[in-house]
């Protein structure tokens, strides 16, 4: 999707997605009791399913199958360029990084490092291979790449109080 969302938040679909993000695995009839019992919001079961429907279908939120961090290293990957040869096969590049396997989330920042990912292995032998690989097909536009080991993650999931800025912003 190109486009950003365009969507206006009932007090219904924040509340949705809050307990969306607290139990993703919620159905639309037990759904329908939360937000009777804690939000005082009255609405079909078939209302909740058709809610969560449109907000999906409009890109109000994505959903991804996200492994348990137990069965995976996760590392940041931090890309500085080579400006010679950057013009010419960026996007190969690019392209190389975003669709590997190994890629969970892939982004552009500002500073000397301007492309960042966090990847998944199975181990630090994997990660290795796959920076090797990596310098080996694409090191005329890679300059550096700076890797991060990332141990104990601490906290794995959206926090369903994000959703509370849409209810301000809306009331605004």
């Amino acid at each position: 999707m190109d486009e950003p969302p365009n969507w206006d938040f009932k007090d219904r679909d924040i509340a949705i997605l809050c307990e969306l993000s607290k139990d993703p695995q919620l159905s639309s009839r037990e759904l329908t009791d939360v937000l009777e019992a804690q939000y005082g919001i009255d609405v079909s079961h078939v209302t909740v399913s058709e809610s969560i429907r449109r907000m999906r279908d409009e890109g109000v939120f994505r959903e991804a199958i996200i492994p348990n961090e137990d069965y995976y290293i996760f590392a940041l990957f931090e890309f500085k360029f080579n400006p010679e040869n950057f013009a010419e096969n960026w996007q190969d590049a690019m392209e190389y990084i975003e669709q590997d396997k190994h890629t969970l989330f892939f982004f552009l920042s500002d500073g000397e490092y301007q492309w960042k990912s966090i990847m998944m292995f199975r181990n630090r032998q994997q990660v290795s291979r796959w920076i090797h690989d990596c310098y080996k097909e694409h090191g005329d536009v890679i300059a550096n790449l700076r890797n991060s080991a990332i141990h104990n993650v601490l906290k794995f999931r959206t926090d369903p109080r994000i959703y509370e800025d849409l209810r301000e912003e809306a009331d605004e």
